[in-house]
């Protein structure tokens, strides 16, 4: 491949977002396009595997033609084919991941199957070349909520995760409840911008406990039996709501901090990222701890197949010789990013 930066090519399609990105390793976006399905999910208020499938399958092939086209290059001019293998929705999942097999084959280009987790988790080094290994690191998006000690390529060490929802699912569920409709994430915290946080008293799952752990199924249900009851605006359930999300992440990566000791930086990634509140309470931690804070931009929070391009251009630079993944490999539904990471109590499946 040459000194020159390697280029990759990125698909992503592990939930409701289409994605095809092209990537240098010198952390150039040469081309991005990604095609929500909002419209499609929305009449359902969440995603709907069948639906998302399909919607990938209509979607790549044209993308995958048109990002090329943006960046004025052909398949020739790739290093490398990165596709999303898992974890998420499977038959999204096999639709990217079988698209990169067959432009990998029929290019003679490796392919790098990329944990979507990871595409997350490197994410920040794609927007800031400042950002050093190792990094604490708190994922949330829809579908995971964790802290993890991001030690390297390849090398994670989970400190943390979720004992039943994520985050992202909790806003989401949310939203359904005061019927914002779906996507809720943004929508909450817009209707958040208008309530009053002390309002109602909602609880902090395992706020002040010995482990780590998230939980935010109990958070959910008390925010049905608020909306219930009749007492309180719908703004200040969701301001209220918000800041019980707020004050149990903190909680939680005080914990974690004092378990794992010091690191240089605290980073934050995942679809939830985007959420500013969040992001203020993050920093402001950051600072007390005196660690650098790092936060990818907006349009690298969410699923994007710039992450999943850039995790493979890593791959190439801690490994320059590499010849790619075996083209019989399987997409996974779970892969979870550190496979010897003790089972908690009701998180058996979580990735």
């Amino acid at each position: 491949m040459g000194s020159d930066p390697h280029i990759v090519l990125g698909i992503e399609s592990s939930c409701d977002e289409t994605a095809v990105a092209l990537v240098t390793s010198d952390r150039r976006i040469l081309a991005q396009r990604i095609a929500s399905q909002e419209e499609e999910h929305a009449p359902y208020g969440g995603v709907v595997p069948e639906i998302a499938a399909r919607a990938h399958a209509q979607r790549l092939a044209p993308m995958l033609e048109a990002v090329l086209g943006d960046a004025g290059l052909s398949l020739d001019a790739v290093d490398a084919i990165a596709a999303t293998a898992g974890p998420g929705l499977i038959g999204g999942v096999m639709v990217g991941l079988v698209s990169g097999k067959a432009l990998a084959m029929a290019s003679g280009k490796p392919l790098i199957a990329v944990n979507h987790l990871e595409g997350h988790a490197l994410s920040p080094r794609l927007a800031d070349e400042t950002l050093g290994f190792p990094y604490l690191l708190l994922l949330v998006s829809g579908g995971h909520c964790q802290i993890l000690s991001v030690e390297g390529v390849g090398t994670y060490r989970r400190l943390a995760t979720t004992i039943d929802d994520a985050l992202g699912e909790a806003f989401d569920k949310t939203a359904k409840i005061l019927g914002l409709g779906y996507p809720g994430g943004p929508k909450v915290e817009r209707l958040a911008m208008e309530g009053d946080p002390k309002s109602v008293p909602l609880p902090r799952p395992l706020k002040g406990s010995k482990e780590p752990h998230f939980s935010f199924a109990g958070l959910k249900s008390a925010v049905l039996r608020a909306h219930e009851s009749g007492d309180h605006s719908d703004a200040d359930i969701a301001a209220s709501f918000q800041q019980a999300a707020v004050d149990c992440l903190i909680d939680r990566l005080e914990k974690a901090l004092g378990q794992a000791g010091p690191h240089p930086a605290l980073v934050v990634a995942g679809g939830v990222a985007a959420n500013q509140v969040i992001r203020s309470a993050l920093e402001a931690l950051a600072s007390r701890h005196q660690m650098q804070f790092v936060a990818p931009p907006l349009q690298l929070c969410t699923d994007n197949a710039a992450m999943i391009a850039w995790a493979g251009c890593e791959r190439l630079i801690q490994t320059p010789d590499f010849a790619g993944d075996p083209l019989d490999l399987k997409a996974r539904p779970r892969w979870p990013l550190d496979p010897d990471a003790e089972a908690v109590r009701g998180a058996g499946v979580k990735a």
